[in-house]
């Protein structure tokens, strides 16, 4: 029997995780907790064998708390359960000590997975991670943040993520929402989250906001 923690401070969320969980007759949750802080005294508590902790929450985060816990040689392993698939997100991740990476659309199917992979002593990532971000990151000889190259467009002054980067090419390209999902093989909620996000660091309102500033700054 595997035993979890689920750690989320949203508490409908982690009904339907605890609810997914215990529909496989090998997981069991022994507690919750809705920030990291918290998430760390209950390991210390009840000694689970995997933690499931969201990123963004109040008090502590989802990343220090694995960080401190990992600088604590607990024997818990660590899946970040999480809506951001940005690089700078995983990166940080797995540098505090994190087993795993799921985003929340993830299928049960692949989340069990996961989760018996992490168990038995692997590593398990989803999402849009490439092959060459993976073997950066797992490579025990390479650097664990990749240098810089030169960029062959404009600078990017925004700070957009990789993946807004996409995004915003698919959305001046005419895609909706809907086709960019299908597109990326993300779901429609994630490519809104992206959209939003890269117009809010853009600081636009509308489409010919955004292609205007896209064409100023040379980002596409």
């Amino acid at each position: 029997m595997t035993r979890i923690v689920l750690v989320d401070d949203h508490a409908l969320v982690r009904d339907g995780i605890r609810s997914l969980l215990e529909s496989e007759s090998d997981l069991k949750v022994i507690g919750e907790a809705s920030n990291g802080k918290e998430a760390i005294e209950m390991v210390g508590q009840l000694t689970p064998d995997l933690l499931i902790i969201d990123i963004r929450m109040p008090v502590m985060n989802g990343i220090d708390a694995v960080e401190e816990l990992t600088k604590t040689n607990t024997d818990v392993k660590c899946i970040i359960l999480s809506m951001h698939d940005s690089e700078e997100y995983i990166l940080k991740s797995i540098s505090a000590g994190a087993n795993g990476y799921l985003l929340k659309d993830t299928d049960k199917t692949e989340f069990i997975k996961a989760i018996h992979t992490v168990r038995d002593g692997g590593k398990y990532f989803s999402g849009d991670i490439s092959n060459v971000l993976v073997n950066n990151l797992l490579g025990a000889n390479k650097p664990l943040v990749k240098e810089e190259s030169p960029k062959a467009k404009g600078e990017n002054v925004f700070d957009l993520t990789n993946k807004e980067l996409k995004v915003l090419e698919l959305v001046l390209s005419g895609l909706t929402n809907q086709q960019i999902s299908e597109k990326l093989q993300n779901s429609k909620r994630t490519i809104e989250t992206h959209r939003f996000n890269l117009m809010r660091k853009m600081d636009v309102k509308n489409l010919i906001d955004l292609s205007k500033k896209s064409q100023k700054y040379n980002l596409i």
